[in-house]
């Protein structure tokens, strides 16, 4: 039987239930919203796409989601001790919180980089860089520039570590949820003024009709078995499961409000800003007659190349990083929390004694990714993984993310873990939507399925 462990007295939550959402919306809300959404769904059809994204959403996204916060709630603790709490005595599910401590790391190795460089696009664009009328050359040789400088690329690495650990060293309610309450709601702001301004554009209809408008032809061209898997890839990733990101923030969550509602609620939110990131992207790239499918350079050079020819660009790619960098930021001042609390937790530190050790550590462990595209840019040039970034990103994304939220469901599914009456009884309490008993079948026979799915395409397709 699984402990019943008693809550700490002293452990910190938020101050309002909108701090919550908008923290935990904040951490799900990333590079892969803005970046990865819009060009897979660009290269898999466009609406087709988009509709299996909601749906897979919808039966795997808040499932996981859910049980990673009924984790945090149920023990108020971070990952490992979480999982000590819960765990049947004698078992050893525990060594998970320790691969999510890692990965946790791992993840931020490589996207504190790349959200130094949103903030550099930010400078760049205000300080003309980007001037009207330049061809994608030019625009390229910019990004060029800026990443194979050393100098530059740790700078803005640098500045971004030092600003999030900073943020978090004040606490859960005095850092974290005030900033990211606000941060939060200038993002909307901005995407919202940038999504309509895009709507706008000469010629933005066939954007928009390519983005919300089914197409089951042009899927099939695409290829329907693909667009399925990338959607399901997608649907799961846009919510940073399984390395207890989220975790962290059901340990701070009220019980006033059951979890599967405030689960809808934060997919909702995170769903809100992916889907107008593609009213940004798809309108502007046909109005200018760009391809919205270019993967990693979408952001850095073929956006760029728009707004150079776009009437007021230089305003608008000033708003459009700043939207960026806002989206990056808020997933990294979420991860570094839940750095600060597993570190406060395992080795008794204080707050700012352990924000100035990961500090330290964050901005060691972020130097291979800086210095990926200059110094050390031979390092897997001969693999699938091309740089430290795509070597780093393979590992969170391929390997961590699916299989640890499998080891999550597991947890809270099977005897040999929490088990389905413990989480049914924790993920239903508080007033709102509840999951009913008979989901159980559904989470512990279908679901483990469906992730061993994704985590066997994605090795398949990555090393095609």
């Amino acid at each position: 039987m699984a402990n019943s462990p008693a809550k700490p007295a002293a452990r910190e939550s938020f101050s309002s239930r909108l701090g919550f959402l908008l923290v935990s919306a904040g951490c799900a809300v990333g590079i892969g919203n803005v970046w990865r959404f819009p060009f897979v769904t660009g290269k898999n059809g466009g609406a087709v796409f988009v509709l299996f994204y909601i749906v897979f959403l919808i039966i795997m996204g808040i499932p996981t989601l859910s049980m990673e916060l009924a984790v945090g709630r149920a023990s108020r603790r971070s990952a490992v001790d979480a999982y000590r709490a819960l765990e049947p005595s004698g078992s050893k599910w525990h060594i998970h919180g320790y691969f999510c401590f890692a990965g946790c790391y791992l993840l931020m190795m490589y996207y504190t980089t790349v959200s130094g460089w949103m903030l550099a696009y930010i400078f760049k664009f205000l300080k003309g860089d980007f001037a009207r009328g330049m061809g994608q050359a030019q625009v390229q040789a910019v990004y060029d520039g800026m990443t194979a400088s050393p100098g530059a690329s740790i700078l803005w690495m640098a500045i971004v570590v030092l600003l999030g650990y900073l943020c978090v060293s004040f606490g859960v309610q005095k850092g974290l949820e005030k900033i990211s309450k606000y941060m939060m709601i200038a993002l909307f702001l901005l995407i919202t003024v940038l999504a309509v301004h895009s709507c706008f554009l000469p010629g933005a209809g066939r954007g928009v009709s390519f983005y919300l408008k089914p197409d089951f032809h042009r899927a099939a061209e695409a290829g329907m078995f693909t667009i399925v898997t990338e959607a399901m890839n997608q649907a799961f990733f846009t919510l940073s499961l399984g390395v207890a990101a989220m975790e962290i923030f059901g340990s701070y969550m009220q019980e006033d409000k059951s979890i599967p509602g405030e689960s809808v609620r934060i997919a909702g939110m995170d769903t809100f800003v992916a889907l107008l990131a593609g009213l940004i992207i798809f309108p502007a790239c046909f109005s200018f007659g760009v391809q919205p499918d270019s993967g990693p350079s979408l952001i850095f050079v073929t956006l760029p190349n728009v707004f150079t020819h776009m009437a007021g660009g230089r305003v608008w790619g000033t708003l459009f990083f700043l939207f960026m960098t806002f989206a990056s930021f808020s997933t990294v001042i979420a991860v570094f929390e839940n750095l600060l609390a597993t570190s406060m937790e395992l080795f008794h530190q204080s707050r700012i004694k352990a924000a100035v050790l990961n500090t330290i550590a964050t901005f060691a462990l972020s130097l291979p990714c800086a210095l990926g595209f200059n110094v050390w840019s031979g390092a897997f040039s001969n693999t699938p993984m091309g740089n430290f970034l795509g070597f780093e990103d393979f590992l969170v994304s391929n390997i961590l993310l699916p299989l640890g939220s499998l080891v999550f469901v597991l947890f809270c599914n099977t005897k040999w873990g929490w088990g389905s009456d413990a989480y049914f009884e924790e993920v239903n309490r508080g007033d709102g939507m509840k999951f009913p008993k008979w989901f159980r079948y559904y989470f512990r026979y279908v679901l483990p399925i469906l992730l061993l799915a994704i985590f066997v395409s994605g090795m398949v397709t990555y090393f095609q």
